[in-house]
């Protein structure tokens, strides 16, 4: 007692010990993080000259000595990523799996029982060799399927940028991206990608794209003079929206600039995301669902055999052929053909998909995409263009005006820096407007551009001047809402200009107000007569305008996002938008598709919510506004836990945790490197309703594998009853160890065309996933159909057609006790035949019964080659007792009596098996 003791209080103090480096761990790295954040936010804040110093670097940039001690301090610029599976990892996915295991298992089982236990005379390979080809043939097909996957993932690999131009000792020089450190000064341009995460400490109308790391659309403008840049911008997450650092991932739109380049490789926040999505994910549905099936098929055999073994060892009392033929029972009860037939159904899957444009990186994940019953996906693309609409032009009280248009219009036309999203929606929309009536665009070009000021971040506008034909000049002005009020002093309301004070103001701020309610987005136009002379414009010259009226835009949704919505509901498929937007106008663009945007759920929320709370709430909700990738992740994680099939489609750097973290990720052609690594399917067209196919196409191959493996376990299970029965009555066994092998790898063959059969409509309209209790249901309900008709066929044998073959009285039940040897070898040839036979016509007519829940034949047929292998095998077993290896197999021909018989026992079988599978459906919902 004293002993164990001190033995618990030794391991007392080694978990104690444990817990407590774990939290020191813990600890370390959220202090690590966060000095790493608080010298983000002081390069971001500071000068440019300290930058340069704590960088210890300056704006003739390294020498080469500093660039080898950054080097060696900092290590290459590379991004840790999901690396190409090698050829060991290749032949485990293909080969390692339950299924595989099973069959390896009744392998050296049948390995020890038919050749190590058997006497020379009597070894038989057979059994082993069916089992071992069928594990060869299957992780064949698995492993052609994947090297095919990542040839084709290959060729989409986009040739990224590989070289950037730095400034080292004074000069400029082209570098490979591997080559840049810490400290180094690299010149950024219009289309270059940044190739670190640097300080901007020169900027000319720099724009730089972010999509990839925010899944925003629209660029920022960078600077280097922090006094520039408004206060907000520091509380952007992860320093995103710091107009003076730029990040790796991102591309550069317009612009000119020079960066120090303050982190590298797994350090910037691209590398960050890279390392861990270069982790393997959970385990998904798929193989949560094969772990289930495979638990049950080993159960099966578990508790089949030495029922097997007991029955025949005290009915006859030789243990070692109760053995044997309980070991066939097994092979003959396991379905073997599974993995080879789950491949092919993946596989064909694959290719037809491929088909719709759509590459599977991840075989399994075809059938998860069958089973997902919730998608979650960005905004920005998927739903959207990537591009803005404008939905209104509207004067100060709110009333739709042409005039407002017309003086934006002149703005987007004139001005000459970066033509942002928002220009391009009114050029369009003009466009458009003028080709339904020309008078307006003829308007337009009365006026002729004076001079102009550029957009910058600190002022958040743009003016152009423009003059007409009359010689009268006006400076028109529009921008952000709050900026725009701040420079006008009047504003035009019901065709009178009024000063912009009191209840005016109110009244302007309210339409705003109302129009950014509805999740718009919203810019302020505004107009002044007789500007300064061109050359003369400045700053100081927006001032005491006349505010004329707002634009109004909406991310525009694709014509095709509200179809796919409904095509996917239709399919019981949920569609949740996770987006890092703001909620007013993630909810007007979802509730313009069709999706549910009366609650939405953002980032602050889900920081209040334990993560029970947070699984009742996202099965509610629809949309989550402003996450971030970790939100993203924790909202697909809360999905998963509520026993929700999550899938997630993104294409950014920010989405690559979420793709790991769901059971099937999605992503598209033009996605960037992470994204596409992270997926484990990849759309050719960024289209939901490509997807839906896909959806389809997943459930048909999750469809023909359960045909297989419900009619297989219900036949096979059957046949194991019949056995059973067999081995009570019988004198002798109802078919050899042998036969049942021959019999099994027949039926098996016959059904290597399920992956090619047609599956009914209606069975494809609602998530198909993996459900191990429903097996064991319909085997124990379906499967005992087959044993009537099996006992039926025995007695039929025993008493009639045997005793026709060896010339014996019929109905005696003596008969076969009087004959000779060579009389009852006779018998128990015939009868093994003949039940071979019948059992081969029953199984296949399962085939056919139970790959529909219409009737057969009639209302739902199989597809050709299913129609050819059954009817080939059909006619390979009856041929068998009537051929010359019949003496090889212990058959032998049987009597004409017995076709008659089994006629009449086929048609007795389907006509019931229609009516078994009516009551089922009746009682349990779904056949398959």
């Amino acid at each position: 007692m004293a002993l164990m003791t001190r033995a618990r209080r030794v391991l007392a103090r080694r978990v104690d010990a444990f817990k407590f480096v774990s939290r020191s761990t813990d600890t370390a790295h959220a202090r690590t993080r966060a000095v790493e954040r608080r010298q983000l936010d002081e390069l971001a804040t500071c000068s440019v000259e300290e930058a340069f110093a704590r960088l210890q670097s300056g704006p003739q940039g390294l020498s080469a000595d500093q660039v080898e001690r950054a080097r060696a301090r900092y290590g290459d610029n590379a991004v840790d990523r999901a690396s190409s599976r090698s050829v060991a990892q290749l032949l485990a996915a293909a080969f390692v799996n339950p299924f595989t295991a099973i069959l390896a298992v009744l392998a050296a089982v049948s390995f020890y029982t038919d050749v190590c236990l058997a006497s020379p005379g009597d070894r038989s390979f057979a059994t082993v060799a069916i089992v071992v080809a069928m594990i060869v043939v299957s992780g064949a097909l698995h492993l052609v399927q994947d090297v095919r996957s990542g040839r084709t993932m290959a060729a989409l690999e986009h040739l990224t940028e590989d070289a950037c131009t730095v400034v080292r000792d004074g000069a400029t020089r082209e570098v490979p991206l591997d080559d840049v450190v810490a400290g180094d000064v690299v010149c950024l341009a219009a289309g270059d990608l940044v190739p670190a995460d640097v300080r901007i400490v020169a900027a000319r109308d720099l724009f730089v794209a972010q999509a990839a790391l925010t899944g925003e659309s629209e660029p920022q403008e960078k600077v280097a003079d922090v006094a520039s840049a408004p206060s907000e911008a520091a509380s952007g997450a992860g320093g995103l929206a710091y107009p003076t650092l730029a990040f790796m991932g991102t591309s550069v739109v317009s612009g000119t600039g020079h960066g120090v380049v303050i982190r590298t490789g797994a350090r910037t926040m691209f590398g960050s995301m890279a390392s861990a999505v270069a982790h393997a994910g959970g385990p998904t549905a798929f193989d949560r669902g094969v772990a289930s099936v495979s638990r049950v098929l080993v159960a099966l055999m578990l508790a089949m055999v030495p029922v097997v073994v007991a029955v025949n060892g005290f009915a006859r009392g030789n243990w070692i052929e109760a053995l044997l033929f309980a070991v066939s029972v097994a092979v003959g009860l396991t379905p073997e053909m599974l993995p080879m037939i789950m491949t092919t159904c993946l596989a064909k899957g694959a290719q037809t998909m491929a088909e719709h444009k759509v590459v599977v990186k991840r075989l399994d994940a075809i059938q998860d995409l069958g089973a997902m019953d919730v998608l979650c996906s960005d905004k920005t693309g998927t739903l959207t263009r990537d591009a803005v609409a404008l939905e209104r032009a509207l004067d100060v009280s709110g009333r739709d005006n042409t005039r407002v248009l017309r003086h934006a219009y002149l703005v987007s036309r004139y001005q000459t820096g970066l033509r942002s999203v928002l220009d391009r929606a009114v050029v369009e929309h003009v466009a458009a407007l003028a080709q339904r009536d020309d008078s307006f665009m003829a308007d337009a070009d009365r006026f002729q551009k004076v001079d102009e000021l550029p957009f910058d971040f600190a002022r958040r506008r743009m003016s152009v001047v423009v003059r007409d034909t009359a010689g009268k000049t006006q400076l028109i002005t529009k921008g952000a809402v709050e900026e725009m009020l701040g420079v006008c002093s009047f504003a035009e309301m019901d065709g009178a200009v009024v000063p912009l004070d009191g209840a005016a103001l109110v009244r302007a701020r309210r339409t705003a107000d109302d129009l950014g309610g509805a999740g718009l987005r919203v810019i302020a136009v505004a107009q002044k007569a007789d500007p300064r002379p061109a050359g003369e414009l400045t700053v100081a010259d927006e001032c005491d305008m006349v505010l004329l009226g707002y634009l109004a835009f909406l991310d525009q949704p694709k014509e095709s996002a509200a179809q796919a919505v409904r095509e996917l509901a239709r399919r019981g498929v949920a569609v949740k938008v996770l987006t890092g937007d703001n909620e007013r106008v993630a909810a007007a663009v979802c509730g313009r598709v069709g999706i549910d945007a009366s609650a939405v759920l953002t980032a602050d929320d889900i920081d209040r919510l334990s993560d029970a709370k947070l699984a009742e709430a996202a099965n509610s909700c629809q949309v989550f506004a402003r996450l971030t990738p970790e939100h993203k992740m924790r909202v697909i994680g809360a999905l998963r836990a509520s026993d929700h099939v999550v899938g997630f489609m993104g294409d950014g750097v920010n989405d690559a945790g979420a793709l790991r973290a769901a059971d099937v990720g999605v992503s598209v052609d033009t996605a960037a490197d992470v994204a596409r690594e992270a997926a484990d399917v990849t759309l050719l067209e960024k289209d939901l309703r490509v997807l839906a196919a896909g959806i389809d196409e997943g459930r048909r191959t999750y469809i023909n594998m359960m045909k297989y493996i419900k009619m297989t376990l219900a036949s096979n299970f059957g046949n194991v009853i019949s056995v059973l029965v067999a081995s009570l009555v019988l004198p002798f066994l109802p078919m050899s160890a042998l036969q049942i092998v021959l019999l099994g790898l027949i039926y098996d063959l016959s059904c290597a065309a399920l992956p090619w059969d047609a599956v009914d409509s209606e069975l494809v309209c609602e998530p198909r996933r993996w459900e191990a209790g429903s097996l064991v249901r319909y085997m124990v309900t379906l499967g005992p159909l087959s044993s009537l008709f099996d006992v039926l066929t025995f007695a039929f044998l025993f008493f009639v057609a045997c005793p026709l073959a060896a010339g014996c009285p019929l109905f005696a039940p003596g008969a076969y006790a009087a004959l000779d040897g060579a009389g009852q070898a006779l018998f128990v040839a015939v009868f093994q035949a003949g039940w071979f036979v019948e059992s081969m016509w029953s199984q296949s007519l399962v085939v056919h019964l139970l790959r529909t829940e219409r009737v057969p034949f009639i209302q739902s047929r199989a597809s050709a080659p299913v129609c050819v292998l059954t009817a080939a095998g059909i006619a390979v077993a009856t041929l068998l007792p009537f051929l010359p290896v019949a003496g090889a197999l212990d058959m032998a021909p049987l009597p004409p009596a017995f076709f008659a018989f089994l006629a009449a026992a086929v048609a007795g079988y389907l006509v019931l098996g229609i009516i078994a599978t009516r009551v089922y459906r009746r009682r349990f919902g779904s056949l398959l």
